[in-house]
């Protein structure tokens, strides 16, 4: 679909590219998603950031119409899914968790494929697939069968493979999961130069240091809700401060250090062998000579913000 249908479709460069109001999603007795809120303005990279289970796929997958929502109602570039899940399937690009590349293609078969479901026009398609291989820098790889190819270069593969009809928006689910560190780091200038290009970007992810790069806005979610949305930066500040004290010791001086700043109204964090005191720029003087000089300073950062508000350790 072209961009000025986009436009058309959406009403206006202002409306939102994805929203949800009231989504509920039940699996029997289990609710996955629990009256979802959530908006996604145009032209942002969107991180939607939590624990294993706390709904993130099964979001993206109503958004996809691969499960379909018990409440609430979805739009997507402006069309209602389920009801209008095709078009807007059409106007979008998914890259899913899974591999799903046929591996008895090559690079530039996989993409002429979808290139050619995608319904790119003839005569567009095989410089939409040339750039889709640029973008992904798998051009000199592009006669390789996916079977010969890396890990990240198939993942790579998979990017381009939902970019090919140059959607105005792309659903990345945990885009980088089980990759080792290098490969990520080339990952995330690739989604970074989608989101640079002006391209919607809804991604879901654990990895806090991921969401920290690439997002304009992070919305945390627990038990299948958003608890808290905003700008990486303004999520640490509101939540964990600028700068926090890590102490380290047996059980019995973490448990005392947990009562001495909760006692004073400061949020902490336990992870294994030490307590973290955010928000450490407001102990006072009475309070740091209880605690004692074993801290470490060091600056709050989004993980603080995640274990804090989720209960849950990162991994």
């Amino acid at each position: 679909m072209q961009r000025a249908q986009l436009a058309a479709a959406q009403g206006s460069p202002a409306t939102a590219a994805i929203s949800l109001r009231g989504v509920v999603k039940r699996f029997g007795d289990f609710t996955a998603v629990d009256g979802l809120d959530l908006e996604v303005p145009t032209g942002i990279c969107l991180g939607l950031l939590g624990p294993n289970g706390a709904g993130k796929s099964t979001t993206m997958k109503m958004l996809t119409a691969q499960a379909i929502a018990n409440e609430g109602s979805i739009r997507v570039l402006g069309f209602r899914v389920p009801q209008d899940s095709k078009r807007a399937r059409a106007a979008m690009g998914v890259v899913p968790q899974q591999d799903n590349l046929d591996e008895e293609l090559t690079a530039r078969e996989n993409l002429e494929v979808f290139a050619h479901l995608y319904r790119v026009p003839r005569r567009a398609r095989k410089q939409a697939v040339d750039d889709a291989l640029a973008l992904a820098h798998l051009t000199e790889r592009q006669l390789t069968k996916v079977d010969d190819l890396s890990g990240g270069m198939r993942r790579r593969l998979l990017i381009a493979r939902g970019l090919v009809h140059r959607p105005a928006l792309v659903l990345l689910d945990e885009p980088t999961v089980g990759l080792d560190p290098q490969v990520r780091a080339e990952l995330w200038g690739l989604i970074d130069g989608l989101r640079a290009g002006g391209t919607t970007v809804l991604m879901s992810t654990h990895y806090i240091e991921e969401a920290e790069r690439l997002a304009d806005e992070c919305a945390l979610m627990s038990h299948g809700r958003v608890i808290a949305r905003g700008s990486p930066s303004a999520l640490v500040a509101e939540h964990a401060g600028d700068r926090v004290v890590e102490h380290y010791g047996p059980p019995d001086r973490l448990t005392e250090v947990e009562r001495l700043a909760r006692g004073a109204g400061l949020p902490t964090r336990r992870t294994g062998p030490s307590v973290s005191v955010l928000k450490a720029e407001t102990i006072p003087p009475s309070l740091e000579d209880e605690l004692g000089p074993d801290g470490v300073r060091r600056a709050a950062n989004l993980e603080d913000v995640f274990v804090v508000l989720t209960g849950e350790r990162v991994e």
